[in-house]
């Protein structure tokens, strides 16, 4: 049995090599750093002198999860007769991060905020987005807002783009709210506070509700991987834990892809060029008509979307226990999104696991950076102000975000093997089960089911593919390079 070394992994200082393995800049400039207090004393000022919608009177509410602080969003909602008009307001980031500047350089750079479990390196300095640039609880801030109606079948109504001055009146979390919007917990104490939030936080999710179901017989997959994030102590970590769904979490989901779209087609409707988040039609789908097989399910031979969330929702219903497997599998096979220039020239084919067309980031500007472009393409459409990049400057971006997304993955499934190697520690020798979950010329990788760990077959993997149950047995962990070792039991 091997042994624990005395003095454990210093997880943060792994983090920080890991950023600089792959490329990224955990530190921000003096340049940045410089701009960062010119900012702080223009943001009121900028905030007031705006010539801009005033919709701070309306119940604007955001969540997200409990510790977040750099919030991108918040959401309002009215019933009209039968239909459900719906406002997503977005920090106007660009307001105090211009094109250009030293800040921007730096967030251009990474491409995005990342979130390793034991530290974060914010795209953009704290000041900003977690004060300045963040849709806190109590404060005026600058917002675009995205506007749409929601038929009773879940179709969208009318929409429409602008900015306007926004306030959010309650900064709430997913955990708090999930058992009250399904129905099984009081109005939590925060909501209460406010008289009218109940029953407006219901109406949102009536609304969320009628989107998710169209998109469902659309063919969007519902899928829920099991991403585990580590809970430290000591600077040790004590526990693994899973994100679960709930109607929370799905409300924010369905309104920013309706938000999303929303973006997408008003930029496309004034012809002008933006970048497009696609998932093309994934190449292994025979594999995924194989592991819906050993299900009893027969697939077309052809990808077919609706079939797939038709098998996905059964799966869901027959074995909750294990459909997060399932999911996890199909995501490997559906393969990774990425970013492209969407124009009057150069159509994108769509998002195949969201079942839409027309789809964007623009929700997210403080958290990546494909959002804050698009967020100053949209500002200089609603100006007639020529575009702030042209399709040619476009083309790069979106191949340099998509390559840093990719890092961005590398950084924080490299820092999930840390915490669980981290975590294992005092386990080896015992018994798993688990699925696997990759099969390359790196090896067979496997994620156990519980606790929800990955780690890589080093004994016994020949004909393993992606999707298999087995058992494995723990040989050895090493924490600082994030190494666990199975052999297959």
């Amino acid at each position: 049995m091997a042994t624990v070394p005395p003095r454990r992994t210093h997880l943060a200082a792994t983090a920080k090599k890991a950023m600089l393995q792959y490329g990224f800049v955990p530190d921000f400039p003096p340049a940045a750093l410089a701009e960062l207090a010119q900012a702080e004393q223009r943001a009121a000022q900028v905030t007031a002198a705006a010539a801009v919608k005033d919709l701070r009177e309306l119940l604007w509410s955001s969540i997200d999860n409990m510790e977040s602080k750099d919030l991108d969003q918040i959401e309002v909602a009215e019933r009209v007769g039968v239909d459900i008009r719906v406002l997503v307001g977005v920090a106007d980031v660009d307001a105090l991060v211009s094109k250009g500047s030293a800040l921007d350089v730096r967030a251009a750079a990474n491409t995005c905020s990342i979130y390793t479990g034991v530290a974060t390196f914010p795209m953009l300095p704290e000041v900003l987005s977690t004060n300045l640039t963040s849709l806190n609880q109590d404060v005026d801030r600058l917002a675009i807002v995205l506007e749409f109606v929601v038929k009773p079948d879940g179709a969208l109504g009318t929409s429409s783009v602008y900015r306007a001055k926004v306030r959010n009146h309650a900064q709430l979390a997913y955990d708090e709210l999930a058992d009250f919007l399904e129905g099984k917990g009081p109005v939590p104490p925060r909501v209460s506070r406010l008289p009218a939030l109940a029953d407006q936080l219901k109406l949102q999710d009536e609304a969320a509700q009628r989107l998710r179901h169209l998109r469902h017989d659309h063919g969007a997959l519902e899928l829920e991987t099991i991403e585990a994030h580590p809970v430290t102590k000591d600077g040790e970590v004590v526990s693994l834990e899973v994100t679960k769904k709930s109607h929370s979490r799905e409300l924010i989901e369905d309104f920013m892809i309706a938000a999303n779209g929303v973006m997408a087609r008003y930029l496309e409707g004034k012809h002008r060029p933006g970048l497009a988040r696609v998932v093309k039609t994934p190449k292994r789908w025979d594999r995924i008509v194989q592991l819906a097989g050993a299900l009893g399910v027969k697939l077309p031979a052809d990808p077919d979307p609706v079939a797939l969330a038709n098998f996905l929702t059964g799966q869901r219903a027959k074995d909750p226990l294990h459909f997060g497997d399932l999911s996890l599998s199909v995501v490997k096979l559906l393969g990774p999104g990425e970013y492209v220039v969407n124009s009057d020239a150069h159509r994108s084919e769509g998002h195949f696991g969201l079942a839409v067309q027309d789809y964007t980031h623009s929700t997210a500007p403080n958290r990546r950076y494909s959002d804050l472009i698009t967020q100053r393409l949209l500002k200089a459409t609603l100006t007639d102000s020529p575009p702030p990049y042209t399709e040619e400057e476009l083309g790069p971006i979106a191949q340099h975000c998509t390559a840093k997304e990719d890092d961005e993955r590398r950084v924080e499934r490299f820092m999930r093997k840390v915490a669980a190697a981290d975590f294992l520690s005092h386990h080896i020798g015992e018994i798993y089960d688990a699925i696997v979950t990759g099969v390359g010329d790196k090896g067979t990788f496997v994620r156990l089911i519980a606790p929800p760990a990955e780690g890589r077959v080093v004994q016994g993997n020949t004909g393993l593919d992606v999707g298999d149950s087995l058992k494995v047995k723990l040989l050895a962990t090493t924490p600082d390079k994030g190494f666990v070792d199975f052999a297959r039991a």
